[in-house]
């Protein structure tokens, strides 16, 4: 099951979602379903390798410590 990022094009509130057989992603702040998919990216890090700085997106911060990950609490 694939998760894909959305952004809700009434509240602006960008947010992710597993994909399931037949259930369509809702905005889980408005309830909205005119969503637009965003184009998500994945990093992988070597041993060793240096964390990168360079990414400064506008989505979700990561840091409010919810061990599901970045995007997962309702901060955002």
């Amino acid at each position: 099951m694939p998760i894909f990022e959305y952004t809700c094009q009434s509240c602006s509130h960008r947010f992710e979602h597993l994909t399931r057989a037949n259930h369509e992603p809702v905005c889980p702040a408005c309830d909205g379903t005119a969503l637009d998919k965003q184009l998500s990216t994945f990093a992988v890090r070597a041993s060793g390798a240096a964390p990168r700085d360079d990414f400064g997106g506008s989505g979700p911060c990561g840091s409010c410590g919810d061990p599901r990950g970045p995007g997962a609490c309702s901060m955002n």
